[in-house]
């Protein structure tokens, strides 16, 4: 069986509709998703990168991230025909493991804790696939990367891309 690792943070977890509504409470300001194509957050924010890092150290950040629409229903089918693996970079933010945890418990109850890493560096995992967001996972990978589209990889070109979830099922269940 064929192996799927898929990234979590705005792959299946919104974190840029997170740093949206953060935006929005915190500093008053309305950002749409379309500002935050090939930009950070700290630039679409107009305040200091260390403003919107602290957000990722706060509790309940992570856990209140929203489910990317799709994914539960294609991840469960792709369950059915590849063996899957969540893998996140979750360890840099200590509040994230516990809360990604959870989350995924939540939202995901079909993907067992034996099936979930939380790493540093995602090129150790050994998977046929690699579904993620940020190319700094996908360059090093030994598989074949996916990039999943996000506000911030919209200049990239040189890897396979799914735009969404029901890509992705065509892609691997067509």
């Amino acid at each position: 069986m064929k192996r799927i690792a898929i990234d979590m943070d705005d792959v299946i977890a919104d974190a840029a509709g997170r740093f949206i509504e953060y935006a929005q409470l915190r500093l008053g300001k309305t950002i749409a998703p379309v500002d935050l194509h090939n930009r950070t957050w700290a630039e679409v924010a107009g305040v200091q990168p260390e403003i919107v890092r602290a957000w990722l150290f706060e509790e309940g950040f992570f856990r209140g991230m929203k489910v990317i629409a799709d994914s539960q229903e294609v991840i469960k089918k792709l369950s059915e025909k590849y063996e899957i693996f969540i893998v996140s970079a979750a360890t840099e933010f200590p509040n994230s493991l516990k809360e990604k945890l959870e989350w995924l418990n939540e939202h995901f109850p079909f993907i067992s804790w034996t099936h979930t890493v939380f790493c540093g560096h995602k090129y150790m995992i050994q998977t046929d696939y690699l579904i993620d967001d940020h190319e700094k996972n996908l360059i090093r990978f030994p598989g074949k990367p996916i990039l999943f589209t996000a506000g911030h990889n919209m200049h990239l070109d040189q890897y396979t891309r799914v735009n969404n979830w029901k890509e992705a099922e065509k892609m691997f269940l067509s």
